[in-house]
């Protein structure tokens, strides 16, 4: 029996190249985007093997609705890929309220609802698979990205504690880390309004070293993390991934053993 496959955030980047490398696989799959339109290239070339839907991640009731046509439509939902977001750019003092909420509301609450929408039907199932698409910018930060490291380490928190709540319903839960990669997520032009105090924060940023990850390059790893019968909790993706992160751990635990007589004191 064909697996079906419920991608958000499916018109671009990460999420279009895993719905065409499912589908070529023969998964059946339920791709969704704010404008179906981007979709309908899936559509044409792989018939009833595709659902397309318009979804936009931050409208609740909107996501209860899709989640509720896909299981219709196809009786099952063995795996959600929580994909849809986006990266506001921008010093944390420049950032404003609408933005700090918006940036939310897409990464972190988009991503809940689909999870809750979802989770019913998998425990019925007896069986699933959560992939929440994070970030390394949900384990260690960068400078400008505030309110995206934000976002991405609440997404880790949430799943981390969902992985143990739902382990006895049979449901995986894996968050898939990606280092920087050659997509749109970047190019978006959502930035905060420039506060000059901050420009030699953001030029040293921009100039640093940095090395992308091509998109196409992580839909064997996709695959591979779909079909293992025991997926781990966390999947990083990209060689820069494990250097950037074990760095920051290893700076974290040197200073919590420096400060160690303090918090130990502290106990009473």
């Amino acid at each position: 029996m064909s697996k079906t496959v419920l991608i958000t955030g499916a018109s671009k980047g990460f999420g279009k190249a895993w719905a065409q490398a499912f589908l070529a696989k023969g998964y059946q799959v339920a791709a969704t985007a704010r404008n179906v339109e981007t979709l309908k290239d899936l559509k044409e070339k792989y018939g009833d093997s595709v659902l397309t839907l318009t979804l936009d991640v931050d409208k609740r009731e909107e996501s209860l609705a899709v989640v509720h046509k896909v299981h219709q439509h196809f009786g099952r939902i063995d795996i959600l890929i929580n994909n849809a977001g986006y990266a506001l750019t921008g010093a944390v003092e420049e950032t404003n309220e609408q933005e700090a909420r918006a940036q939310f509301e897409t990464n972190f609450f988009g991503t809940l609802w689909l999870t809750q929408a979802v989770l019913p039907i998998m425990r019925d199932q007896k069986s699933g698979h959560i992939i929440q698409v994070s970030s390394i910018l949900g384990l260690a930060t960068l400078p400008t990205m505030g309110l995206y490291n934000a976002s991405k380490f609440a997404l880790e928190g949430l799943s981390e504690t969902l992985a143990t709540e739902v382990k006895e319903f049979g449901i995986h839960v894996t968050l898939v880390e990606p280092n920087g990669y050659a997509s749109n997520i970047w190019h978006t032009g959502i930035n905060t309004q420039s506060n000059p105090v901050y420009d030699g924060v953001k030029k040293a940023f921009s100039e640093s070293e940095t090395s992308f990850g091509e998109v196409e390059a992580t839909v064997p790893a996709l695959i591979k993390l779909a079909e293992t019968e025991n997926p781990p909790l966390r999947l990083l993706l990209g060689k820069v991934a494990l250097p950037f992160v074990k760095h920051n751990y290893e700076q974290r635990l040197k200073l919590w053993e420096e400060w160690n007589d303090v918090s130990v004191e502290a106990h009473g």
